[in-house]
């Protein structure tokens, strides 16, 4: 946790007396019953701001979030910045459901350069970022990556293939089709000094950061300079190469008349959420875009929400880093906060404002009707999923009798081919949409043989013990992952797999807080406890159709697992479980080789002779794979 010099402590809900409370920043955390977090704050002060929460009037948000808290815990730090970075890293770990959140749904690609590669390659790659890795972007769409890469390639000719590819080309000692069309210089050929490679992966990235002028002069003297001496064919090369690279150039719109670095951040909400579109903007022009839909979950004034986003913005690791400026609709409160806190980060002066004329007033207004289209076609796809969803759980609700519509539903199911490699898979909706985050799987472990109930037995009892021991130790620093009870326990099968759920549900002491259903997949009927005829839900309900996904979702999840587990067994290596050898020195082995069939042709000389692999280790490799079948 961040804040290595902090304090905390915990109490139970009653109001805390006002000298109990420190009088110094902090981080404070409200729990609920079961023990989860469900809001994280911070404050300059602790004591002024917990205070705040015990008023006899409070916001309607506020007033839903201390009714579901039944403890606070507070940790001090040394300064508002500690206490910023800890909120922070409490709200990525917990997901507290009152917090404000920024929710995408879009996973936006980037332009990447791979320069923890031997050879350094371009790609458009997506998701969580990871060391090493140069990013450009995000772009709004892939192919406007691969457009302007294609147009850059004949410039800068870096590898754009993948590592298997290349190590293939590298074996074979042929180059690709890339190669011979000039969109790759050959490194798998050695075609190119390590340091001309190097260069031209150095002026790609300048390019990619704004320094065109550069890239566009050089380029056009080498091609009057090839044209006065007549070399026309490579005058007519470079020409096309110019053409490329000012068709790059003009993707890239230029936003600004100086070449600045700006972050241009837009906001459109109404009372539960809003929609923010950030451009960001480098010497100039515009390098990348990305939107975000707010949960407006806290009650907050528009300057407020303006700091959760920058909060959340910069907290962790900007896509572009920190600019010298941001440009917001707002200002946030304690803005010279903010501004130190950025400042900090970017280890330069860094300011927030609100633009009010010129160009960069024009942007920020361009910025905020983007926001403003966004928000119109979210509202559009949230009217219509959210009244759906509704409808589907009230529907459940009446058809089974449970006494809360379903908001966490848990679905279970088993897979295995003739008793070998039993698994177990847990499935979750909230709010009837899958949340991965929570799914779970289960490897079998006491169960020998083909037995489905006993396999389903102990999947249930393992979760359901998970539940109840983290209840008991709610202070625990280990991650919680069964915290939150299901409102609906559901199992794939029929009246055996109803009775098994309902024994260790019963056997826990858990059956009046847990309902518990089976949902059998001939005739799609619905088994309750205690009801000796099954509920048949009309065929063209949206409750049945919602039952129908998460049964079918935890079927692929089981089986997924299922194969993963078997790929594994039936594809195990000659060269496992050799002492000495790891998957470090294997991979290694397989790469000097080029295969398995490789290395069982080589004799021990050749095996020993390479200088990182011990001798034991490598005789211990020649007996494993000369040895009797």
């Amino acid at each position: 946790m961040y804040a290595p010099h902090c304090y905390s402590c915990v109490v139970a809900f009653a109001r805390p007396s006002a000298g109990s409370i420190p009088d110094c920043p902090g981080s404070y955390q409200f729990k609920d019953r079961d023990g989860r977090v469900i809001y994280v704050g911070k404050a300059k002060s602790l004591r002024s701001r917990l205070s705040n929460y015990f008023q006899s009037s409070l916001p309607p948000r506020t007033a839903q979030m201390m009714a579901a808290a039944e403890s606070v815990e507070w940790i001090e730090v040394r300064n508002e910045v500690e206490a910023l970075m800890l909120e922070y890293s409490l709200i990525q770990r917990h997901k507290p459901r009152f917090n404000v959140r920024l929710r995408d749904d879009k996973s936006y690609p980037f332009l990447a350069i791979t320069l923890d590669d031997e050879w350094p390659r371009a790609m458009v790659m997506r998701g969580a970022r990871r060391k090493g890795v140069r990013y450009f972007g995000p772009y709004a769409q892939a192919y406007a990556i691969r457009e302007t890469l294609d147009l850059l390639l004949r410039t800068f000719p870096i590898r754009t293939c993948s590592d298997n590819k290349f190590g293939r080309h590298e074996r074979q000692g042929r180059p690709c089709l890339l190669f011979h069309i000039e969109k790759c210089a050959g490194p798998c050929v050695r075609e190119i000094e390590r340091s001309d490679y190097d260069g031209l992966v150095e002026e790609l990235i300048s390019f990619l950061e704004g320094n065109t002028t550069e890239v566009v002069q050089r380029l056009e003297s080498s091609m009057q300079s090839a044209a006065a001496d007549l070399e026309f064919e490579r005058a007519a090369r470079l020409r096309d190469r110019l053409t490329s690279v000012r068709k790059a150039i003009e993707k890239q719109q230029m936003v600004l008349d100086k070449a600045e670095d700006i972050d241009v951040i837009g906001l459109v909400e109404d009372e539960l959420e809003a929609a923010v579109q950030v451009f960001w903007v480098r010497r100039g022009r515009v390098s990348g875009r990305k939107g975000f839909v707010v949960d407006k979950v806290e009650d907050l004034t528009r300057p407020q929400l303006i700091a959760h986003i920058l909060e959340q913005l910069y907290a962790g690791s900007p896509a572009l880093g920190v600019p010298r400026e941001v440009l917001v609709p707002d200002a946030p409160d304690d803005a010279e906060f903010y501004e130190s806190w950025l400042s900090d980060l970017r280890g330069s002066r860094v300011t927030v404002r609100v633009p009010q004329r010129g160009d960069k007033r024009a942007l920020h207004e361009t910025v905020t009707r983007n926001a403003a289209e966004e928000f119109t076609r979210h509202r559009l796809r949230r009217s219509s999923d959210h009244n759906a969803r509704a409808r589907a759980l009230n529907a459940l609700q009446d058809a089974l009798g449970l006494p809360e519509a379903p908001l966490r539903i848990e679905c279970f199911d088993m897979s295995h081919i003739q008793g070998t490699d039993y698994v177990g898979s847990m499935v979750v909706m909230e709010d009837g949409l899958a949340k991965k985050s929570e799914y779970r799987r289960f490897k079998v472990k006491a169960v020998e043989g083909n037995d489905d109930y006993a396999a389903m037995e102990e999947v249930l009892t393992r979760r359901l013990t998970a539940l109840l021991a983290e209840r008991e130790n709610p202070l625990s620093e280990r991650p919680r992952k069964f915290s939150y009870p299901p409102q609906l326990l559901l199992v794939d099968g029929g009246k055996g797999q109803l009775s098994v759920a309902l024994r260790v549900v019963e056997d826990l002491g858990l059956e009046d807080e847990i309902p518990v259903a089976a949902l059998a997949k001939q005739f799609e009927e619905v088994y309750l406890p205690g009801r000796a005829d099954p509920v048949r839900i009309p065929r063209q309900s949206e409750a049945l159709y919602l039952l129908q996904r998460v049964r079918d979702e935890a079927h692929r999840f089981a089986v997924s697992y299922h194969r993963q587990l078997r790929g594994k067994r039936m594809t195990r290596s000659v060269l496992d479980d050799i002492p000495g050898l790891g998957p470090t020195r294997k991979k290694r082995l397989l790469k000097e080789f080029g295969g398995v069939g490789a290395v069982k042709k080589a004799s021990l000389e050749s095996l020993q002779a390479l200088p990182w692999l011990p001798d034991t280790v490598a005789a211990a490799v020649w007996s494993r794979i000369h040895q009797p079948e």
